[in-house]
């Protein structure tokens, strides 16, 4: 079962707004850590997902559009991580070994799996089609514990094709006691609060060219009234909440 299915212990106030605001179709701005990638990324929890909520992180936030998806979903559907692909394709293709990440500066591995649309899509770009795969990816991992892991496959591969237009994230086995990227901390704050743990994630640019300062963004978040939530805050709940 995933843990969104568990009763869940006592949240912290901040960690709770932030469910309460996902829950509710809003956006959370979530920021990493100082030290990690510096960046704030726009949240949305995956089954809420709307066009308006896809235009939103495209023009406001303007990263990479992503959604994050927990590690057992990851495990049960039998989906690879792309570092996988990448090394498993070596000998035929041997320009991936020069080319396959190695490490990252900022983290020991990275969290990105294939790419998919939604089995509607026409292209899969527009914010209408991204919405689609967004939230029918948050309504397959809702209905995760509920289904075998055949049953599982069999509803993954009805809805999605791959390669698309939106990359996977996954989440490492132990949330953020293992990683504290934006994929794991929003994940644990959706399994925190017993909600679905699927989430689209968008990084916050600056007009500079550099990521969006985390001044910026909590002005950005107070000007909108949205949440605006660090990750050690995060960190800091896990432990009072798991146990």
């Amino acid at each position: 079962m995933l843990a969104s299915a568990r009763t869940p212990g006592l949240v912290d106030d901040e960690v709770e707004r932030a469910g309460a605001a996902l829950a509710a179709g809003e956006p959370v701005l979530l920021f990493d850590a100082p030290d990690r990638e510096g960046e704030t990324d726009l949240v949305i929890l995956a089954e809420r997902a709307t066009p308006e909520l896809v235009r939103l992180l495209r023009k406001d936030a303007g990263g990479l559009l992503c959604a994050a998806v927990p590690d057992e979903v990851r495990r049960r559907v039998g989906l690879p991580f792309q570092s996988e692909m990448l090394a498993a394709a070596e000998d035929r293709f041997p320009v991936l070994a020069s080319v396959r990440r190695q490490e990252l500066r900022y983290d020991a591995r990275a969290a990105f799996g294939i790419t998919v649309n939604h089995r509607t899509n026409f292209t899969g770009v527009p914010d209408r089609d991204r919405a689609t795969t967004i939230r029918v990816l948050g309504e397959v991992v809702r209905a995760a514990p509920s289904l075998s892991d055949g049953a599982l496959r069999e509803r993954f591969a009805s809805e999605f094709t791959s390669p698309g237009h939106l990359p996977l994230l996954y989440a490492a086995p132990d949330l953020v006691r293992e990683r504290k990227g934006h994929t794991e901390l929003a994940i644990s704050i959706a399994r925190m609060n017993g909600l679905s743990e699927a989430v689209a994630v968008c990084e916050m640019l600056g007009d500079s060219g550099g990521p969006r300062s985390p001044e910026a963004a909590r002005r950005y978040a107070d000007a909108h009234g949205w949440v605006y939530l660090e990750g050690s805050a995060v960190v800091r709940a896990w432990p009072r909440w798991s146990g």
